[in-house]
């Protein structure tokens, strides 16, 4: 393959494009840069092992795609993408009460299983109790218990996809912006169309997000995938170090995590049926707030410095679509990822790209395959 086209500018396709560039392909990515970029308002837990999703599909996939993490890292540290936030900062999995408190334990032993069975990025499991976790998390509130997950990493979205397009430019890459369609002849893509310019290529990949049916749907193709919008808060600690702070998670779908040299990042809100509705509103707004200050009441005095609202691109079954467009040998599809985007998505950069250049897979992507029917669940619970 001598020219690709990657259109789609989050951690997916930068991270498609970072590969190709890399594989030595002459690489074109396209972004229209829409309000709402999931990758830009995510900051990503990367530890799948302490998932409760019910996607038995999702975990050998994700096991793959986090051992991909340092390797990815490092290559980017080669040349000189350095500033991806991606560090290993523990997780503690906290019990608020009783209740949960009494299911640690089948927590503890769920995370030693998949542990054992190669999951990366858990080590060795401990309890700790109110007064060593508010020790880890200064600004913690009083907790009946935790567990503490040593080797749970963070990652800032929007630093990593940074990196990768300026590791792929470095490679070679040309990045350009605007809007993209895709052009067709006797079922083999030729190429993209971008302000009136069609830009040849050997093949292209599809790594839109939310966006994904609007590209697709001149070829009489779609996808079970929706935009489900996050409301996500940036808070600054003043002269607080915040840079070693654990993760926190075990509160439902909500989290708080910290980045150096004083952030501390609360939510997200999950709203399905949101729509491409980017506005920044008072009951989502509400619910992190009240869930910053029942976990960590000690943020109260924080400065709110900014509020981000991201689309991430949710399938019908909770899995991403990974593969060939059915119908076209060179058009692949990578979307779908929903709140594991930052987990999976840079993997599933590599996986697209590999899948375009016909470069073996590591991980099974059958489960994600495109035409799939997302209704009847068939992956799903087997």
């Amino acid at each position: 393959m001598n020219r690709a086209v990657v259109v789609g500018g989050g951690v997916v396709g930068a991270s498609a494009a970072f590969h190709l560039a890399r594989a030595g392909v002459e690489t074109i990515m396209v972004d229209r840069k829409d309000p709402g970029h999931a990758t830009f308002a995510g900051a990503g837990i990367i530890s799948p092992g302490t998932s409760t999703r019910p996607l038995p599909a999702f975990f050998p996939f994700a096991q793959v795609a986090v051992a991909h993490y340092p390797a990815l890292i490092a290559a980017l540290a080669e040349i000189g993408q350095t500033d991806t936030r991606y560090e290993v900062v523990g997780e503690l999995i906290l019990a608020m009460d009783d209740d949960e408190l009494a299911n640690l334990l089948d927590l503890r032993a769920l995370y030693a299983e998949r542990r054992a069975g190669g999951m990366p990025n858990l080590g060795a499991v401990s309890e700790v109790d109110n007064a060593t976790a508010k020790q880890m998390f200064p600004a913690l509130a009083d907790i009946h218990g935790a567990l503490y997950v040593p080797e749970a990493a963070r990652v800032d979205g929007d630093c990593l996809r940074n990196a990768l397009v300026a590791g792929a430019r470095a490679h070679g890459a040309e990045v350009r912006y605007g809007g993209a369609s895709i052009k067709v002849e006797r079922e083999r893509v030729v190429g993209i169309e971008l302000d009136r310019e069609v830009i040849a290529a050997d093949g292209v990949v599809i790594a839109t997000g939310a966006w994904t049916n609007a590209l697709l749907s001149p070829l009489g193709f779609a996808v079970a995938v929706e935009p489900q919008r996050g409301q996500i808060l940036h808070i600054e600690l003043g002269d607080v170090d915040t840079s070693r702070w654990p993760i926190l998670g075990g509160t439902g779908d909500q989290y708080m995590l910290t980045f150096g040299p004083n952030r501390i990042v609360s939510g997200a809100t999950r709203e399905t049926g949101s729509g491409f509705d980017v506005r920044l509103t008072v009951e989502g707004m509400q619910s992190v707030f009240n869930h910053a200050m029942r976990v960590a009441p000690g943020v109260g005095s924080g400065t709110v410095r900014e509020i981000r609202i991201g689309l991430r691109p949710l399938s019908a079954d909770g899995l991403p679509y990974l593969g060939m467009v059915p119908g076209h040998v060179n058009l692949v599809l990578a979307t779908g990822h929903g709140p594991s985007g930052l987990q999976l998505g840079p993997y599933s950069g590599l996986v697209a790209a590999q899948l375009l250049t016909g470069n073996e897979v590591e991980a099974d992507v059958a489960p994600f395959a495109v035409d799939r029917d997302p209704v009847a669940n068939s992956y799903v619970g087997h």
